[in-house]
């Protein structure tokens, strides 16, 4: 069965092309759409066996990019199905499912008006996750479809992690609690990791850091999810590219107060013009900061100080949750590529019993090493992310008997 896999980011989309049966699965095609919104977007198209295929044009949105990608798979040249009804499903990252999603589903009008009713605590990922979902409804009509939460594997997180210290009252209501998301990330890298380092996933403890555009940090203990950084949405924890992350409630509470400001509008600014963004005032994109860092900057420099202390300190909160660490995985865009912020992250932690080879920290990027060195009582280690198989996968089964 050939599935074709979206996952939607905030500022990007990836996807793969999976042929995949009950015992293989064959890569066909994997891409990235990258720098939405940003005056220079890019499509680059990598099918298997073939030379890599890349557009650079202003990319305006999630629909624009979504065409984008089902044009370089039915390319004559770059494309690697004669035509899309060649795909048999349709798997889609869906970032949060509230308490509505313990596992993935088959989409139908149910589950999409549920992903609609979630905007308003995931307004950069359910709209362009759900946004998916209908731009396939159009061009595949009848072809099955499944949403695979971000939620899914938090849900083994303990009351004393997922509570808020509010009045009861709002969780009975409203459901307002921790939630956390990257779930499939975390599941993923912390069972490939596991395996890399040679330790029982079903007993360890383990960091899982997954560091991108947005990020958040996972304590799995035992090969579940027992904390987490992001919350009732993706906005707590991290300093990312637009969140801001961890915030005192009562200064934002006071910006609105003496700016006028309506929920709306602070929430938008919290979301979509805060992190990195905000601070520096010129991107959100890492990977600028890092060149206007490398040029002295000094709100660049703040600014990916701050990006990169923030990981630290979950590492450290987290292992204290666990009683210990035996292993720190650093994924995501940034994680699995940036020397800088593994370096930082990991420095003056040999009291802490982690200890990197430098040499090797500086050349790795994208590919499963183990970092620590030999004398390292904790392993640390990049794992490049799959979300996209874990998605293929929990298509596959949900649909091939239909």
């Amino acid at each position: 069965m050939i599935v074709l896999v979206l996952n939607c980011g905030s500022s990007s989309i990836k996807y793969q092309v999976i042929d995949i049966d009950d015992n293989n699965n064959a890569l066909l095609a994997k891409g990235l759409v990258d720098r939405i919104g940003l005056p220079e977007g890019k499509l680059t198209h990598k099918p298997a066996g073939k030379d890599k295929y890349e557009v650079v044009m202003p990319i305006a949105d999630h629909t624009t990019g979504i065409s984008l990608v089902l044009k370089a798979l039915t390319d004559k040249e770059h494309g690697v199905i004669a035509e899309l009804s060649d795909v048999k499903a349709v798997g889609h990252r869906v970032a949060h499912g509230g308490e509505f999603f313990k596992q993935s589903v088959i989409v139908d009008e149910d589950v999409k008006a549920k992903i609609r009713s979630l905007f308003e605590i995931a307004p950069l990922h359910n709209p362009a996750n759900l946004e998916g979902v209908l731009a396939i409804e159009k061009v595949l009509p009848g072809v099955p479809q499944v949403a695979v939460f971000d939620t899914s594997f938090h849900q083994t997180i303990p009351a004393i992690n997922y509570l808020y210290a509010l009045p009861t009252e709002y969780y009975e209501k409203y459901r307002v609690r921790k939630y956390g998301f990257h779930g499939t990330s975390h599941k993923f890298v912390a069972n490939e990791g596991a395996k890399l380092v040679g330790i029982d996933v079903n007993n360890s403890k383990i960091v899982t850091c997954h560091i991108g555009n947005g990020g958040s940090v996972t304590a799995v203990l035992n090969g579940k999810s027992f904390d987490t950084s992001m919350g009732f949405s993706p906005l707590d924890g991290l300093v990312m590219g637009t969140r801001c992350g961890q915030v005192d409630a009562s200064a934002i509470t006071f910006i609105g107060e003496h700016e006028g400001m309506s929920y709306a509008e602070l929430n938008a600014m919290m979301n979509k013009k805060s992190g990195v963004l905000g601070m520096t005032n010129f991107s959100s994109d890492m990977r600028d900061i890092d060149d206007a860092y490398d040029a002295g900057n000094e709100k660049a420099i703040v600014a990916r100080d701050m990006y990169y202390n923030r990981v630290k300190k979950f590492v450290g909160e987290y292992a204290a949750e666990m009683g210990g660490l035996d292993l720190l995985i650093f994924t995501g865009g940034v994680g699995e590529n940036s020397y800088d912020l593994r370096e930082y992250v990991c420095r003056n932690m040999e009291f802490f019993g982690i200890e990197v080879n430098d040499a090797l920290n500086r050349v790795t990027r994208g590919t499963n090493t183990i970092l620590s060195t030999d004398n390292s009582k904790v392993k640390v280690a990049v794992v490049a992310t799959n979300e996209e198989l874990v998605i293929a996968t929990d298509t596959f089964e949900l649909t091939k008997n239909l």
